[in-house]
């Protein structure tokens, strides 16, 4: 099987397991977006997804992804796909990622919040944006530190208060919420997590009902079914889609 052939039947399986997801929790499968994660792949390879449709891509370095998309934008011929950036944004990257991607997923601070929003202005933009929160309370998880917030009142009105904070800065737009949730053998021992982030948004709609929360980035290859049966509206899926990284093969070879 060519890799364009191999990426084109895993992406219509995972698109037909989101669908099926959504459909067991009610809910209307065209509100999902799906983001094909590229980080470390080629742009040839976000080109076979392109060729099948495929719009929205995720990269999770600026460094890595701002080269990749300026490749693969000069190679489309139709419509320039979406750029998210789901990754960790240093202060000193901020900038690229202002200059070249169409949604931050990850505001995880109140400097780095401010730093997109001084760059963004700068730059006659409104960026569209995510807040990341650390639901799960891991140590190693960047975010917003709200493990606690449903029975520590404090935790939740310390973010509350930034949220109100971030919702002020000029040139970002606020969307809704992200989460990288833990990686577990079985996904639903974290759907709590995801369950978590849903009632988050649903508590910052109520609180800041003036703004837009309808974003929920959360979901990756091993868990995306239930982030969408939890109310995810954007996955983010690498490893399903293009298999498992440093396992590409070279231009031209079959995959089994």
């Amino acid at each position: 099987m060519e890799y364009a052939e191999f990426v084109h039947q895993n992406l219509a399986r995972v698109q037909e397991r989101i669908a099926a997801a959504a459909l067991r929790a009610g809910r209307d499968p065209a509100r999902v977006t799906l983001v094909a994660v590229t980080k470390t792949f080629p742009p040839r390879v976000v080109l076979a997804a392109y060729d099948v449709g495929m719009r929205h891509f995720g990269e999770n370095r600026p460094e890595e992804g701002v080269p990749k998309l300026l490749q693969v934008n000069a190679a489309v011929a139709g419509e320039h796909p979406t750029w998210h950036m789901i990754g960790h944004v240093q202060s000193r990257k901020a900038a690229l990622a202002v200059a070249h991607f169409d949604v931050i997923h990850s505001v995880d601070r109140l400097k780095i919040a401010h730093r997109l929003s001084r760059l963004a202005a700068a730059a006659g933009r409104e960026l569209p944006a995510l807040l990341e929160c650390n639901v799960s309370g891991e140590t190693t998880k960047y975010g917003f530190p709200v493990g606690r917030w449903q029975e520590d009142n404090a935790q939740r009105e310390t973010f509350f208060a930034a949220c109100a904070e971030v919702l002020t800065l000029p040139g970002l737009r606020v969307k809704g919420l992200m989460t990288v949730a833990p990686i577990a053998a079985d996904p639903e021992t974290v759907r709590p997590v995801m369950a978590s982030l849903r009632a988050l948004r649903d508590a910052l709609a109520e609180r800041f009902p003036e703004h837009s929360w309808q974003e929920l980035s959360m979901g990756m290859s091993d868990d995306f079914e239930v982030a969408v049966e939890e109310g995810a509206t954007l996955v983010r899926i690498g490893r399903a889609i293009f298999g498992p990284r440093g396992s590409l093969p070279s231009q031209g070879d079959q995959v089994q």
